[in-house]
């Protein structure tokens, strides 16, 4: 079974969804975590997945960071880095490392709504069709090749409906699509 590290920041829903459906072919090996009171590191812990915390604010540059990232990754022959709600950008240190490697999930249809309030952009600016992109990840914001996107038309929705179809929409496309790209591996 491929293996795959799962970086997170947050609540970690995704990374949830994510391990929950590891019956689709891969192995959730590690939750990489960059603060280390965030509550994924809980649900990792329910979960019975390794985890690992990176706290950046204790690096003096991100390159550093990332080459300490590297190197504990290096014996776990990870296949790919999924990041779920990771709020970081990375330098070319892992991206060259990881090249084609290292996929990201945004709750718009990219290229529009970038950054991290894509949902109450789109709403505000009233967005016929509202959605999710899975996407390589490369040294921008939201702007890497994208794998897979997938959108539906809302009406009269409050913003709070229309995140709960975001999220439902992300824990259902986003397995799915880790086992296809794993397969082509």
């Amino acid at each position: 079974m491929k293996k795959i590290a799962v970086f997170a920041s947050g609540n970690g829903s995704n990374f949830q969804a994510i391990v929950e459906n590891s019956h689709l072919g891969y192995e959730v090996d590690v939750l990489i975590c960059n603060r280390p009171n965030a509550y994924v590191l809980e649900r990792a812990k329910n979960l019975g997945i390794n985890t690992y915390v990176f706290d950046h604010k204790k690096y003096k540059d991100r390159r550093i960071y990332e080459r300490e990232i590297i190197e504990f990754l290096k014996d776990r022959d990870i296949k790919l880095i999924v990041l779920a709600g990771y709020m970081r950008l990375f330098s070319e240190v892992l991206l060259e490392k990881y090249d084609g490697r290292i996929i990201n999930l945004h709750p718009s249809l990219l290229p529009d709504f970038p950054g991290v309030r894509a949902i109450e952009d789109a709403y505000n600016a009233k967005a016929k069709e509202m959605g999710v992109t899975i996407f390589y990840v490369d040294s921008g914001i939201d702007t890497g090749d994208i794998i897979v996107q997938e959108g539906f038309v809302y009406e009269d929705e409050s913003l709070e409906d229309i995140e709960v179809k975001i999220h439902k929409l992300e824990h259902e496309l986003y397995p799915k699509t880790i086992k296809a790209i794993l397969e082509d591996m």
